[in-house]
């Protein structure tokens, strides 16, 4: 039986908490993910798990223990039994439900991407919000779109609040981490249909023909796509604002144009046959 582990000085219970910072993530290449759901959907996926950290007292569910209970037969060195306090001295959530996984990270090249019939992924310009990315990352799996590019300074997908809002979509998206200007000779060199979105564009995102394959950018929270990355894009599109707000939340309006492109996709294109 596992020794339950009572102290919060203990190095691997000390180590898991470093990962609340980024610094500690990109040395180590590892994030901690707090919560059931993603727990399971991290065994299920056959991620690559460092630790299932547990608390007995906190878990109440009974398809959890059968999920744990099955992994420590095969790995029965990277699960940690622990006391109720030294999983809320690691826990983030209000009412933390006793199991927490660390996990490596999962990163894809951008010369790996191949887009075929179907392929669908989002550019992201300096997302600064990670529950942004963790939204996008959700709206992207309710898509079954194949995953995010980050350019540049972007935020971390692998965040606390950014692996929350993605409600698991953080194991089932691809991500891939580049530059700007090596997406845009990728995307010049294997000619890419971009779509990008601005509030000055004039073509409508709900009128308008989306390519398959395709990218679709997205800029910054604060300032859009820039001049640069609009000259990058085969089309711009808009979503019309018709009240006195200029421009909606960033992970809003990446969604409606996921959705759009889906509905295209699987509504539209049954109906035109």
């Amino acid at each position: 039986m596992t020794e339950m582990i009572t102290s919060t000085a203990n190095p691997q219970i000390k180590a898991a908490r470093k990962l609340a910072d980024r610094r500690e993530r990109q040395a180590g290449g590892l994030y901690l993910a707090e919560g059931l759901r993603i727990a399971i959907e991290a065994i299920q996926q056959g991620s690559d798990i460092q630790k299932i950290i547990h608390a007995p007292d906190l878990l109440r569910s009974h398809i959890g223990w059968e999920k744990i209970s099955d992994f420590e037969q095969q790995h029965p060195d990277r699960v940690l039994q622990v006391s109720e306090s030294v999983f809320r001295c690691l826990a983030q959530k209000d009412h933390p439900q006793g199991v927490a996984v660390v996990i490596r990270q999962s990163w894809h090249e951008l010369d790996d991407i191949r887009l075929i019939a179907g392929s669908l992924w989002v550019a992201l310009d300096q997302v600064a919000d990670p529950g942004n990315l963790g939204t996008i990352l959700r709206s992207l799996d309710g898509v079954n779109a194949d995953g995010i590019i980050l350019l540049d300074q972007c935020t971390d997908p692998y965040d606390p609040s950014a692996i929350r809002a993605s409600m698991g979509a953080v194991l089932t998206r691809k991500l891939v981490k580049t530059s700007f200007d090596k997406f845009e000779k990728w995307a010049h060199g294997n000619g890419v249909s971009v779509v990008g979105t601005s509030d000055k564009a004039d073509r409508n995102f709900h009128d308008y023909r989306y390519p398959n394959p395709m990218i679709l950018m997205m800029g910054s929270e604060r300032q859009g796509l820039d001049v640069a990355h609009q000259e990058l894009c085969s089309d711009m599109i808009s979503i019309p604002m018709r009240g006195k707000n200029d421009s909606l939340n960033l992970a809003v309006a990446t969604g409606i144009v996921l959705y759009e492109i889906d509905h295209q996709r699987h509504i539209k294109g049954k109906e035109s046959r």
